[in-house]
């Protein structure tokens, strides 16, 4: 009797809907991943990349963090494992390990796992976004939830309702102990305009008014510092609660370009979803899947009315006690008045701590990349300028919605006029430029050479503001822009390179 009160509180039959979005979409992001490493990571971090992975692994510590790069890096290698992680991750997003015993989506699950962090730990700077490692964790954690012949376990279910928590509650506590514009609610008149790449209806976002930019932070407090808590009631509250969350991370979606962060947050979210809730919203979603399954032979849901074999039942449970233990240093960071933003507390990157933000920018300085052919550098040289593929240049140019892809470079342009622009990853995309390498030309939307050698290149700082409606009507440009110095004065390859 006792066997059969405990099995009825692990297994939690009513979120079956919950799983199926929870593999199939977490599935999805990492095929998405391994698309952005597959098309960018060989000019980026390649054998004659930018920062080159073989330069990296000789201070490699071997005993720090994994990779199955650490004894050697290749580019073959390197599209092996991203056609490995996108054929695996295919498989997933179809449903098919889902449909044998639970240990083959495990297995699945950790190989993505395992294959993304060896890609992640070797790829310095342009892997230093907290989105890597809140895939990780919640590739890892998803990895847990069976298959369709057991119910899906209640224990990973709440893990993956702390992990959203710690998500949307982190990024909340930074933000209040950061800038004080989240305090005076004026956040939002900067946020649209200078965030890293602004999407399509950013521009329209940022001209929307000034009281309604009030609403969005106060909401942006609500649902990120009192909504996560709801998440462990009752249902319906915690639906009522994922609801809030997906809702605002949408907006997210729709005013900005944040690779997969907010579809992150989305997807985890549905774990506080259960089925009732999700058919009453949705009456296309079946109430009861094992009924729905049997009618379709699709075999998801088949192990709704069926107990989770003892085996099973015993990895899981060491699962969750690894991530509960691993949780004491995200809860006192939660409570540190130094609250840490993205950091791992082990190599594997498992129970992290997250945020974004924590402070906006006021103002929007980018780097603009220009060239010439002229032997002479001078102001009346015919300088052109390389146009990037989600960072603002072109100022008629509509900016594009990119993610979840996440544009590597562009993002790290953002980043260069914060920080300083004499990075070293720059002066070697400058002299890629030189040198008119081709791998790096394809990361651009706009090489204005065609594939000739510039004689020289040149890295210019400009002020970028949104136009206003009336200054979009006269000029048609969506950007103002106004120059400001020179970063980088013009340089050329050495004679003879």
């Amino acid at each position: 009797m006792e066997n059969v009160e405990w099995t009825a509180w692990f297994d939690a039959p009513e979120y079956e809907f919950a799983r199926q979005v929870l593999q199939r979409s977490t599935a999805t992001l990492y095929f998405v991943a391994f698309l952005s490493s597959l098309n960018q990571f060989p000019a980026l971090l390649g054998e004659r990349g930018l920062l080159p992975v073989p330069a990296y692994l000789e201070g490699f510590n071997r005993l720090g963090r994994p990779s199955l790069f650490r004894w050697r890096y290749s580019d073959r290698l390197l599209r092996t494992v991203c056609w490995s992680g996108l054929a695996i991750a295919a498989t997933l997003i179809a449903g098919l390990p889902q449909l044998g015993p639970p240990w083959v989506p495990l297995i699945a699950f950790l190989a993505l796992w395992l294959l993304y962090m060896s890609i992640v730990n070797v790829g310095q700077t342009f892997y230093g976004f907290g989105w890597e490692m809140l895939l990780l964790e919640a590739g890892f954690t998803v990895a847990f939830l069976g298959s369709d012949q057991t119910p899906p376990p209640r224990p990973i279910l709440i893990l993956l309702v702390w992990l959203v928590f710690r998500l949307e509650f982190g990024a909340g506590l930074i933000k209040i102990r950061g800038g004080p514009e989240w305090r005076d609610l004026t956040a939002l008149y900067y946020h649209h305009e200078t965030q890293p790449m602004p999407g399509p209806l950013s521009r329209q976002a940022h001209l929307l008014p000034r009281a309604w930019h009030r609403v969005e932070v106060l909401g942006n407090h609500f649902a990120q510092l009192v909504v996560p808590f709801f998440l462990f009631a009752p249902q319906p509250l915690a639906s009522a609660a994922a609801g809030i969350i997906i809702f605002t991370q949408l907006w997210l979606v729709a005013s900005g370009n944040f690779a997969w962060l907010n579809w992150m947050a989305i997807i985890l979210a549905f774990a506080a979803v259960s089925d009732p809730v999700a058919h009453a919203v949705l009456p296309a979603i079946p109430l009861d899947w094992q009924t729905a399954s049997a009618g379709t032979g699709s075999g998801a849901g088949a192990g709704a009315g069926s107990q989770a074999p003892v085996p099973w039942l015993v990895v899981v449970l060491a699962a969750t006690v690894l991530l509960a233990v691993l949780s004491y240093r995200p809860i006192e960071n939660l409570f540190s008045h130094h609250q840490l933003m993205n950091a791992s507390f082990n190599r594997w990157q498992l129970v992290n701590t997250y945020g974004a933000f924590g402070t906006v920018t006021k103002r929007r300085i980018e780097i603009v990349v220009e060239g010439t052919l002229d032997p002479e550098p001078g102001d009346d040289a015919d300088w052109r300028e390389y146009g990037f593929k989600g960072k603002p240049g072109d100022v008629r140019r509509i900016p594009r919605q990119y993610a979840p892809y996440h544009l590597r470079l562009d993002w790290l342009m953002w980043f260069l006029p914060l920080r300083t622009v004499h990075e070293e990853w720059f002066y070697a995309f400058l002299a890629k430029l030189l040198a008119a390498d081709r791998p790096t030309l394809r990361l651009l939307r706009h090489d204005p050479f065609d594939g000739e050698r510039p004689h020289w290149v040149r890295a210019s700082s400009y002020l970028y503001r949104f136009s206003t409606r009336a200054e979009f009507r006269a000029t048609g440009q969506r950007w103002i822009r106004t120059p400001l110095y020179v970063a980088i004065p013009p340089s050329r390859l050495p004679s003879g390179a």
